[in-house]
This record gives C-alpha cells, structure tokens and sequence, in this order.
C-alpha cells in the first residue's frame, strides 16, 4: 500500500527517484502511465493487472470505453526503479503531466502518482476546502 507525500526533483535525463518506503513494493516493475487530473499513475505490475482485467471487461461498443483504455494503455510504459531507486519517466508522460523539475509523489493505496509540484498545491488546496462535503457525498458508497 502506497501512503503519503513527498517532494522530490526529476533529474536531467528525466528520472525521479521513488520515495524509500515504495521502492520495495515496486522492486519487481513498475507501470506508469497517463493518470487524471494531470498527473501519472504508477502502479505495482499485480496492480496493473488487476486494472487491466477490469478494462478489458468495458464493453468495445461503448465510445467513452475505447477512448479511455486508448488513452490509458497507450501512454503506458514498464520499467524498474535503478539502485538508486530512481524511475525514468518517458518525454509523452513528462509532457502529459506538465511534469519539468519538482515533483511530488503520493501514495493512494493501491497505486502512487507524481504530480507537478504547483499542480498538487492548487489541486489540493482546491479539494481541501470540500473534503467534508466529498465524504458526505461518498458515504453512501461506505467511504
């Protein structure tokens, strides 16, 4: 399970290094790719394919499900933190996530994502200020 938040920097040739606590569970692969709100999702290869059975079941008639797996599965990409713990992260993900020097990655259960610095401080300071009336409106979901 992947839990808080740090900052950190995306080096020269577009690598960041991993939080120490997620560089174990990521140790055997890693999959990133193009997450929502303009971030990137990184997911342990058992996460991955969890989600990809769950996509494979979206019915291809439906044009929103084409449009979202083409767009999730084409901006994916594999890899392996190095012994330092650092991640190359494609140009095409860079790009989508507007990602250029501070970064800050975030653990979210299941899955951890990287986010432009200023990006997380506005999302979150936007969602901050609702996050009472976002967990009345999920209570009826359990949460």
């Amino acid at each position: 399970m992947f839990l808080g938040e740090f900052q950190h920097l995306i080096d020269g040739k577009g690598r960041v290094i991993l939080p120490a606590k997620f560089r174990e569970e990521l140790a055997d692969g890693l999959v990133i790719t193009k997450g929502l709100e303009d971030c990137l999702f990184v997911y342990t290869p058992a996460e991955w394919n969890k989600l990809e059975d769950k996509i494979r079941e979206m019915p291809l008639t439906n044009q929103n499900a084409r449009a979202f797996t083409r767009n999730f599965f084409s901006g994916a990409a594999k890899g392996a933190p190095d012994k330092q713990g650092r991640v190359s992260l494609p140009q095409n993900l860079r790009d989508y996530a507007g990602l250029n020097k501070d970064v800050v990655v975030i653990g979210v259960g299941a899955r951890a994502e990287i986010w432009d610095k200023e990006k997380w401080a506005k999302y979150s300071a936007e969602t901050e200020s609702s996050y009472s009336e976002i967990a009345e409106q999920l209570a009826g979901l359990g949460i």
